[in-house]
């Protein structure tokens, strides 16, 4: 940041009275501009023994197959970004929606969060932001053409539970070596 979103004046860095991090501060006005992991939501939507993913049509990682997720809106709730981007993207609908997953990711100051619900109907469609949107069973998904490791664990913890019948939440920070290492 350069400026300030309030007044359009000049920006420094510097820790603010109280806190213990460097800030972008107004040089005139006084106001502190804080920057703050994005929220990613997003769903596992499952349809008897399938799981609904959709194949990217934008970056990052355009034409890899991900589960329907995005970033968080200011004004609504985690579970109706999940649901929004859900419908965007696979124009599907999910019901008996539960947390499911967490992942801190601090590294790209990032949170993503999961629920897992029932895909409505087992109805799809092809959303402006994905170039496919297919159900999968565990043995048909393309595993080495996962978008984003996040999603692969999930799929993995998934298809475990599911042998189990238990479907706990969980929550986990992701090592970047080991980010680096799924992304090849």
């Amino acid at each position: 940041m350069k400026f300030c979103s309030d007044c359009g004046q000049g920006l420094v860095r510097e820790i603010p009275e109280g806190d213990d991090r460097l800030r972008y501060v107004c040089t005139a006005c006084q106001a502190i501009h804080y920057q703050n992991p994005k929220i990613i939501v997003g769903t596992l939507p499952v349809y008897g023994e399938q799981v609904l993913l959709c194949r990217r049509a934008i970056e990052p990682r355009k034409g890899f197959w991900t589960l329907p997720a995005g970033f968080m809106e200011n004004g609504e709730t985690t579970l109706a970004g999940a649901q929004r981007e859900t419908r965007e993207e696979a124009q599907a609908c999910i019901i008996n929606e539960t947390l499911y997953r967490l992942f801190d990711l601090p590294y790209i100051s990032q949170v993503y969060m999961f629920y897992r619900g029932d895909l409505l109907d087992g109805e799809y469609g092809i959303g402006p932001e994905s170039l496919e949107v297919e159900l999968f069973t565990e043995e048909q998904i393309p595993w080495d053409e996962i978008a984003f490791p996040v999603v692969v664990e999930t799929l993995q913890e998934f298809f475990e539970d599911r042998k189990k019948g238990e479907f706990p939440v969980r929550v986990s920070a992701i090592d970047p070596v080991w980010h680096k290492q799924q992304k090849k």
